[in-house]
């Protein structure tokens, strides 16, 4: 194998350990009690549900699940297989803020008159406007039900689900000004572009295998 080829594959090793890296962002969840007070067809109603936001990455953004440990409201009537939709908001903290949309499926199952709605796991897509330490916290559950609709608040401040690490997707912040793309010398150098996913460290180390490449072809000729 020749010089020039041991080099490119060590640069390509160098670069996909900081892709790998970079996949794997640093989280810290804790599942948080929220006291819901729901303004229902029939009254106010309430209750006390653990909640847990969990992510995964997905492309340039994540996939956040909000899992209900208890119920939070109840019906007078039976609600039929399929007659409950829920949907709620999660409120971001921390490098991002807004909120977050996330829905579920109806039930599964019919649900008695007067228990408690278990509400089945919600799911949204974040997409990251900002780099930094992000939150996630409970914020309004809403129900709807047989032409009704419920709406659920947290009347105890919840702390945050979840903190997480993000890197802002492409296009999503500002270019610095006076930027332009870096001149291109060879193929080695689109290589060294893909490099800066690594951080300066990986960029200084890609740039010494690059002089060295160009030395080594220098002496062969």
């Amino acid at each position: 194998m020749s010089y020039q080829k041991r080099t490119a594959l060590s640069l390509a090793a160098a670069v996909a350990g900081s892709v790998v890296l970079m996949a794997a962002p640093a989280a810290h969840a804790s599942v948080q009690d929220v006291d819901y007070q729901c303004q229902t067809p029939i009254g106010p109603k309430g209750a006390v549900s653990p909640i847990d936001i969990k992510a995964v990455k997905s492309g340039s953004g994540y996939q956040l699940t909000m899992t209900f440990q208890k119920g939070v409201s109840s019906s007078p009537v039976e609600l039929g297989k399929g007659a409950m939709k829920p949907s709620a908001l999660i409120k971001l903290g921390g490098a991002d803020e807004g909120t977050v949309a996330v829905s579920g499926p109806p039930n599964a199952a019919a649900i008695p008159a007067n228990t408690p709605i278990k509400i089945s796991d919600l799911s949204g897509t974040y997409t990251p406007k900002k780099s930094g330490k992000v939150t996630f916290t409970a914020g309004v559950l809403t129900i709807k039900a047989l032409g009704t609709t419920t709406t659920c608040t947290p009347k105890n401040n919840p702390k945050p689900s979840l903190e997480l690490d993000v890197a802002a997707a492409t296009g999503s912040q500002s270019a610095p000004s006076g930027g332009g793309e870096l001149p291109r010398t060879g193929p080695l150098d689109s290589a060294l572009a893909l490099g800066t996913l690594g951080g300066t460290v990986l960029l200084s180390g890609a740039a010494g295998v690059l002089w060295l490449t160009r030395r080594g072809q220098r002496t062969a000729s």
